[in-house]
């Protein structure tokens, strides 16, 4: 427990730490790319790599919030078609993370964010009639789905594409978050034993750590379910654009 509290050296640190908590319970149960906002600001706190398992069990313990409250909403068969690709993707980030720098990670985490950001731009400038013909495409779901699992992997940082997919599908706002929700969770808990084992940067002392984040995460949960209620579907669209945009500018700034 002494190690846990080593991690961070400042109250500015702690409140910080405790900010991201509330952030990514927020983007479990609503608003999904505000939990985006933390990953630059933990790869800034712990460093780029190691902030990956710290960050990992606290989102399996904000998944676990999540679809318990939308145990009912989720869609199965979107889900089915992203997962055999995302495990491949997410084999193939486990691989090459044994290989790159902490400085070259970051810039990866920033790239898949910033692509991200890039689709669902274009998306919503095409029209519905050229979405439909690029959603139906056979190559389209497995696609998104390698890019999730390589991005999820690599630094977390799947929301952005994860959202562009999302949309793409034209889900109301209840199914988006329930089904990101329970997908997401799928390929987390399948990361614990390979960041455990593999990368060895799931450590006691960050899971320690996490404990006292628990409320912030409940709280980031209870005002992420508050907000997504009365948030109008147009507004919630354009509020997930603008997010993404800034956690790109935050990595690659931070």
């Amino acid at each position: 427990m002494a190690e846990a509290l080593q991690l961070l050296s400042s109250p500015s640190e702690w409140a910080l730490y405790f900010v991201c908590a509330v952030l990514i319970g927020m983007s479990k149960t609503g608003i999904q790319n505000i939990g985006t906002l933390a990953v630059p600001l933990f790869a800034f706190l712990f460093g780029a790599k190691y902030s990956t398992g710290i960050v990992l069990i606290l989102l399996c313990i904000a998944d676990l919030v999540a679809v318990i409250y939308y145990r009912k909403e989720f869609l199965w068969s979107e889900i089915k078609k992203l997962l055999p690709a995302a495990l491949a993707g997410l084999f193939i980030g486990l691989l090459l993370g044994n290989y790159i720098n902490d400085k070259v990670f970051k810039l990866l985490i920033g790239a898949c964010i910033i692509v991200g950001v890039g689709i669902m731009i274009w998306l919503e400038k095409t029209s519905q009639q050229q979405q439909d013909m690029l959603t139906k495409n056979r190559w389209y779901s497995p696609i998104f789905g390698f890019i999730l699992g390589f991005s999820t992997m690599i630094g977390n940082a799947a929301g952005p594409a994860l959202s562009v997919y999302m949309l793409s599908k034209r889900l109301n706002k209840i199914s988006f978050a329930a089904t990101s929700a329970w997908f997401i969770m799928m390929l987390n808990f399948t990361k614990i034993p390979l960041q455990a084992f593999v990368w060895d940067n799931l450590t006691w002392s960050g899971i320690y750590l996490n404990l006292f984040a628990i409320p912030f995460i409940l709280l980031g949960g209870f005002i992420g379910i508050k907000i997504i209620k009365f948030l109008p579907e147009k507004e919630f669209r354009t509020l997930i654009i603008i997010l993404v945009v800034i956690s790109a500018i935050l990595l690659i700034v931070l």
